[in-house]
């Protein structure tokens, strides 16, 4: 029996898997193109982010101007007529959360009959828009509604 050493050469050779050429530099490119992709996308959602946190102090100053002029309507339409003065009256709250000024305008176009109010809320936060609400009180007639000769209250 011979066994030849050439043939059993050419099957290990074969059996082993060739050497690789290292890849030089070829790494980097690809961590340096993840990074620029990484980067692309996490701006657009900064930009996203910063526009819904804009939104957002938006919709709550809106909330707390408009609770500032229901509290105010509510209070005007609370007091009794006779004790409303005509003129103009402000005033500044400077604590937060809410910094803003009220100027509050009472005309009475029919003496002693109708008084037109008008509040006026402008925001220290430049950001925010100012508002304004009027409405129109009057001096009911009679605290008796069936009664037709009664006499008007003051």
């Amino acid at each position: 029996m011979r066994i030849s050493l050439r043939s059993h050469n050419r099957i290990s050779a074969a059996a082993t898997p060739p050497t690789r050429v290292p890849r030089k530099g070829f790494v980097i490119v690809e961590v340096i193109v993840a990074m620029v992709l990484l980067a692309v996308a996490v701006s657009s959602l900064a930009a996203m982010m910063y526009s819904v946190s804009q939104q957002g102090q938006k919709a709550t100053g809106n909330a707390y101007r408009n609770a500032v002029l229901m509290q105010e309507v509510n209070r005007l339409e609370a007091v009794p007529y006779p004790t409303i003065p005509v003129g103009t009256s402000s005033a500044v709250v400077s604590s937060p959360p809410y910094p803003h000024t009220t100027v509050v305008t009472v005309a009475e176009p029919v003496a002693n009959v109708v008084k037109t109010i008008k509040i006026v809320i402008t925001p220290a936060n430049v950001l925010l828009k100012p508002d304004t609400v009027s409405f129109t009180r009057t001096l009911a007639r009679t605290s008796r509604v069936l009664c037709t000769d009664c006499v008007t209250v003051n």
